[in-house]
């Protein structure tokens, strides 16, 4: 991929842009003023392999509460702010790593000096964030509706204002609920700044379409080149956002380690429950971190040859199965033990 060259913004612990890898974040849905209920939630997050993750900061008592959820947790903590300038300023003196505006909803140019004065101070990035739903009323006028040149304009337009009150430490985020818009959008953004980008499609909905839509969107922006952090929304659980994201940059070729698990549709050849078997293999391989391919195919005529590329594999057949090592049979067991004998060769397995 010829990535779009970036330079590079450090989020407490975490540097973004440059030749930094692409690093994955979350938002919790907890309220941010309930300090357990929202640190149980990131540590959550953290395990799942969440890089840098973003409270909602709707008032005083959400904005207090940051330094009291960093003591606790391992990560980047990013503000949402939204028309508050004030709250931003408070953020920051609680210790956020950085806070997410739009500077054109934030009122006056002196309410922007302010929050640009507190970030300089502390050398805190801020990410100028523009969706579909905010943009100004003249670009959707100019354009005829909300367009992806629109969302594009928009977000360099906000830049400028940062820019000309010598403020550069900056992450841009433009998003749309329309995915083939956001696609469009990042494309217009490429070569307009050098500004490190985060990716993500806004609004997917649930788990089955939002999924989907954010694979195609964010895998077609990152397969451009485009983007230095990503973040899958979803109306779900924040760890599938973070599951999914890590997903996808690994079928891109953009992180390794771990496992990936690959099985066989169903056929009328399979003679075991594949689908129960290949779910419990993939919750079995998040436990590790081998960065080898792990096969489950329903076949035991079959399976392990069309499986060849695989490092391990098992093969189901009736009351049965095998288990494999790149396509060559190792030894046959019961089906009821075919989860344990994987497990043993993941345990003793030498990454070459």
């Amino acid at each position: 991929m010829d990535r779009m060259r970036t330079h590079e913004v450090k989020i407490g612990t975490v540097a973004i842009g440059g030749d930094n890898p692409i690093a994955i974040q979350s938002m919790t849905n907890t309220r941010t003023d309930d300090v357990s209920a929202t640190v149980a939630q990131i540590k959550e997050l953290e395990k799942a392999g969440c890089d840098i993750i973003r409270c909602a900061v709707p008032d005083e008592a959400a904005a207090r509460a940051i330094d009291k959820i960093k003591e606790k947790i391992n990560i980047p903590l990013v503000a949402d702010i939204h028309f508050d300038h004030r709250l931003a300023i408070m953020a920051m003196e609680h210790g956020a790593d950085k806070i997410r505006i739009n500077p054109g909803n934030i009122g006056s140019i002196e309410n922007i000096k302010a929050v640009v004065s507190e970030a300089s101070k502390r050398g805190i990035p801020i990410r100028v964030g523009v969706n579909s739903g905010s943009l100004e009323k003249e670009l959707v006028e100019k354009y005829g509706g909300v367009t992806a040149k629109g969302l594009a304009e928009s977000a360099i337009r906000n830049v400028r204002i940062l820019e000309e009150l010598d403020f550069g430490n900056i992450v841009i985020s433009i998003k749309s609920s329309d995915t083939m818009m956001s696609v469009e959008a990042h494309e217009f953004l490429r070569g307009m700044t050098d500004h490190p980008i985060h990716v993500g499609i806004t609004e997917t909905g649930t788990p089955t379409c939002g999924i989907i839509k954010s694979s195609v969107g964010i895998g077609m922006i990152l397969g451009n080149g485009i983007g230095d952090t990503v973040r899958v929304s979803l109306t779900a659980d924040p760890v599938l956002e973070v599951v999914t994201a890590k997903r996808i940059l690994k079928t891109l070729g953009l992180r390794k380690g771990g496992i990936d698990v690959v099985a066989c549709p169903t056929c009328g050849r399979t003679r075991i429950d594949l689908v129960g078997l290949a779910t419990k293999v993939e919750k079995l391989c998040e436990n590790y971190d081998l960065g080898i391919k792990v096969a489950v195919m329903g076949c035991a005529v079959n399976g392990p040859g069309e499986a060849r590329e695989a490092d391990l594999g098992v093969a189901g057949g009736n009351g049965m199965g095998l288990i494999f090592r790149h396509g060559e049979i190792i030894r046959k067991v019961p089906e009821n033990e075919i989860l344990g004998e994987l497990k043993k060769e993941l345990d003793s397995y030498v990454v070459l």
